[in-house]
């Protein structure tokens, strides 16, 4: 295992267990809501923390969800190709998706920067937004890491065939 693959694999662990902590927080804050809403009246807020909670989930289990192949992945086109060909179409749509979270990436903490900038927050809570922003970059770096990760396996496998 080479040290991006240890690094990828640190990181992704990480996010997950964050992820993991936001996921409780999400269970937590829904069962106590619909046990204030029988007794008394609903939390305030909840329906927007949900979805704070729910971009951060979601942002950061893809990288590891794509580290375990847990994607839908559609190859009825793909497996008509020779294996040559199979190997560099993968290594081309590695290279895009790593561009392409890169810059999702970047975009994210250039918004986060400015929500912290501006002082944004929530309508109902008044919940600064900026950390969750951040967190949404994060998941999305890491993503990106790990198609570059599998990008580099798939040369050295295609260079190590090749020789």
């Amino acid at each position: 295992m080479t040290g991006l693959e240890r690094l990828t694999r640190l990181l992704n662990r990480l996010l997950v267990f964050v992820g993991g902590v936001f996921l409780v927080g999400m269970i937590v804050l829904t069962c106590a809501n619909i046990a204030s809403r029988t007794v008394w009246q609903p939390i305030r807020g909840t329906f927007e923390l949900m979805g704070y909670f729910g971009a951060v989930v979601t942002a950061l289990a893809l990288a590891y969800t794509q580290l375990n192949r847990g994607h839908i992945a559609v190859n009825v086109l793909i497996h008509r190709f020779s294996k040559k060909t199979q190997r560099r179409l993968n290594a081309f749509n590695n290279a895009v998706c790593t561009v392409f979270f890169a810059m999702i990436a970047w975009q994210m903490v250039l918004k986060a920067h400015g929500f912290m900038k501006t002082g944004e927050v929530s309508e109902t809570l008044r919940v600064i937004f900026y950390p969750f922003t951040y967190l949404v970059a994060a998941g999305c770096a890491v993503m990106a890491l790990v198609f570059l990760t599998d990008l580099v396996q798939a040369v050295r496998a295609r260079n190590g065939a090749a020789k």
